[in-house]
């Protein structure tokens, strides 16, 4: 039998990357997947191809969660995978001497305040039944310190001590309502495109990017979706408050911080 027969599944950020591929392997494993974004026609092509239904939503606005919610009252899985870097309007000093008040507000609204509102809201679409996984997608940056990144590591660390209380809470409530985290390091999505380009020395570029990763590779988003799948599983039912890292051997050794 499927390992996600009869549990209903929202994942964000599920255009593309990480996302998406957790909703493909969720959907292949059972699971009735609502797919959200605020990309809509990516989103709809996604949630078309996997059999799911789509939904807009702004994880960082209450009214779109709230919208979504009513529409899908019931929840099992709840992954909280949105995000952004900071960088994609084009902005570049997130140092911390540099980086403005105002993009480091917009990169904790969405990674850490979002994840603050998926938490609320799976908490209530599952107390009835008592049971669920919520599983966020935080990083392999809140865990070190990233001088050229700062508000997203700090917004990446904050998810990861805020899965911890979401989890002592809810057992504190006699729920059996999980939430555990998972720690991507450099994972080959289309956010690492502009960096890696399409040219004679796209290889080498790559190879360059994950030099101090054990493994010398990058991960991809189907084996970050094959760790989201085992902690939505049953087969997970005694793993909360945990954080799961997915970075090739990078913080088992010495070389944990980038330039």
């Amino acid at each position: 039998m499927p390992r996600l027969t009869d549990k209903i599944a929202l994942v964000t950020g599920a255009a593309s990357g990480i996302g998406a591929a957790i909703a493909k392997a969720f959907a292949a494993e059972g699971a009735a997947v609502i797919v959200t974004d605020i990309r809509d026609q990516e989103g709809t092509a996604i949630a078309e191809q996997i059999g799911a239904v789509y939904h807009h939503l702004d994880v960082s606005q209450p009214d779109d969660w709230h919208a979504v919610l009513t529409a899908h009252p019931r929840l099992d899985i709840l992954v909280n995978n949105a995000g952004i870097t900071g960088f994609e309007t084009g902005e570049t000093l997130h140092d911390p001497e540099h980086v403005s008040l105002g993009a480091w507000r917009a990169v904790h609204a969405v990674n850490l305040e979002g994840t603050l509102l998926g938490c609320q809201a799976a908490i209530r679409a599952m107390k009835d039944s008592g049971q669920g996984s919520i599983i966020n997608i935080a990083s392999r940056s809140g865990l070190v310190g990233i001088p050229g990144a700062a508000a997203y590591a700090s917004s990446k660390a904050a998810i990861l001590n805020h899965t911890r209380s979401t989890a002592l809470y809810c057992a504190q409530q006699g729920w059996a309502i999980r939430c555990n985290a998972i720690a991507p390091a450099a994972i080959l999505t289309p956010i690492w495109e502009p960096m890696l380009g399409d040219g004679p020395d796209r290889e080498a570029r790559m190879a360059a990017l994950v030099a101090d990763t054990p493994m010398k590779r990058f991960g991809t988003p189907e084996e970050v979706a094959a760790v989201a799948l085992l902690l939505a599983s049953d087969e997970a039912a005694y793993m909360t408050g945990e954080t799961l890292t997915l970075d090739g051997g990078l913080l088992a050794g010495s070389a944990a911080s980038p330039g």
